[in-house]
């Protein structure tokens, strides 16, 4: 009987500790500071993350986050645009590299606000203001944002990086800000002070039909429209015909009468003039010519040739070897002439005899006759693809300028030349034109 009690006893003993056993949880994963572990035995690797700061994380961590490599670049440098701080969850929304899938999977998990406005969040981490050091506001006047230099937006209350940041989205438009609405749409541009600078913005609400279409056109023109100049002969018009302001004008008058005692005497002066952007300055440097007597006396008017100066021989000499003095020589006036080589310079070269025609106020018999005779050999010419083409060639070259911040912005993630197209949507006939300087 004793025995039979002591089995009872030790079968409730045994049952019990298996009960136990099975009910004891196994022992949770180590969750690192990325915010991102996998399972160890999980067959799919399936990601369960942790709540996160997106400034805190390094790219190995955005990388175990599931973004690639170059991904992972995008979102860094789109963080160091924006002033070195992601400051809401919309601003982190807007990146590029962050599909609306991806952001939804982690959207629960970032440690930021929904909003720059939001109130200060408290998860240990301190609320990063869109503008730190400058926070105010300073402006008094209506305004074009589509003239407003660097130092200008920095005048304003942004920061030297938020500054830069504002010029970059207005070139990803086009080099137009187009209406208030795009204007809004800027990461670095919270919403109180989007509230203090609307009512002073010189744009339209709402953006236009077609209006990035016609902006890119309409600056196509202008482009074409410069020709050879003599900066020290311009008054306030001739500076606002080259496309500045009435006040960016008489800034650059000002500073050549103070600074220069009246005379611009090299290019670097020119360059040093605040109100005239690096932009500006690459668009107008082919056409300047400094230390002439008179732009009607000399460079408009063809001058007499010697008979030695007359002696080319045209159907042995390239086209893109041609000089301007030959060029006055096979009878084009000194304006054609200096429209033929600024725009062949900032071509890099012609590569075929129909680009000739593109030249502004060219005398179209005279070019024709000219791409009749003269031979053509495009094989110096520079050509890049549009993964590896250097930015400064992209931003300064006449068929590239226009597109060029987004082939920049798009390659980061996308190094497919197709894909590359396809975002940047440009018009059959400027594809085939920027074609023309790519390898194949």
């Amino acid at each position: 009987m004793k025995s039979k009690l002591w089995f009872i006893i030790l079968a409730v003993l045994t049952a019990s500790a298996v009960i136990f056993l099975s009910k004891t949880p196994e022992p949770s994963p180590e969750i690192p500071e990325s915010g991102v572990y996998f399972p160890e035995n999980s067959a799919d690797k399936t990601q369960m993350y942790t709540k996160f700061n997106p400034n805190d994380l390094n790219a190995e961590q955005w990388q175990v986050l599931g973004f690639s490599e170059k991904q992972t670049a995008t979102i860094l440098k789109y963080k160091n645009m924006v002033g070195g701080t992601f400051v809401s969850k919309e601003q982190f929304k807007k990146c590029y590299a962050v599909s609306d899938e991806k952001y939804a999977e982690l959207e629960s998990y970032i440690l930021l606000p929904e909003t720059a406005s939001s109130p200060n969040y408290s998860q240990n981490r301190p609320f990063y203001s869109p503008v730190s050091a400058k926070s105010k506001i300073n402006i008094s006047e209506k305004f074009n944002p589509d003239q407003y230099t660097q130092q200008q937006w920095e005048n304003v209350g942004f920061s030297e990086k938020q500054a830069a940041a504002i010029l970059k989205y207005k070139n990803y438009l086009g080099g137009s800000f187009i209406s208030k609405e795009k204007f809004r749409e800027c990461f670095v541009i919270g919403d109180e002070q989007y509230k203090a600078l609307a009512p002073y913005l010189l744009l339209p609400e709402y953006q236009p039909e077609n209006a990035t279409e016609k902006t890119r056109i309409i600056k196509q023109e202008s482009a074409k429209s410069h020709t050879i100049f003599d900066p020290n002969e311009l008054d306030a018009e001739g500076w606002k015909a080259l496309g500045f302001s009435e006040k960016q004008a008489a800034v650059i008058i000002n500073y050549k009468n103070r600074n220069l005692k009246g005379k611009f005497s090299t290019l670097e002066d020119i360059q040093k003039c605040f109100v005239i952007s690096p932009e500006k300055f690459e668009e107008l440097k082919p056409f300047i010519v400094l230390n002439t007597e008179s732009l009607n006396n000399t460079a408009v008017a063809t001058p007499k040739i010697s008979p030695k100066a007359s002696a080319t021989n045209f159907s042995k000499t390239d086209i893109n070897e041609l000089t301007y003095q030959q060029l006055l020589e096979f009878g084009f006036d000194g304006k054609a002439a200096g429209s033929f080589i600024g725009f062949r310079k900032k071509l890099g070269g012609f590569v075929d005899k129909n680009q000739v025609f593109e030249v502004f106020d060219i005398d179209r018999s005279l070019a024709e006759k000219l791409a009749s005779i003269s031979p053509l050999n495009p094989s110096l010419v520079e050509k890049h693809t549009l993964t590896d083409a250097p930015e400064s060639w992209l931003k300064t070259h006449p068929y590239f300028r226009y597109s060029a911040d987004k082939i920049i912005y798009y390659r980061i993630s996308n190094p497919d030349e197709k894909k590359i197209w396809k975002f940047i949507k440009t018009k059959p006939e400027y594809e085939r034109k920027m074609r023309m300087y790519l390898k194949d």
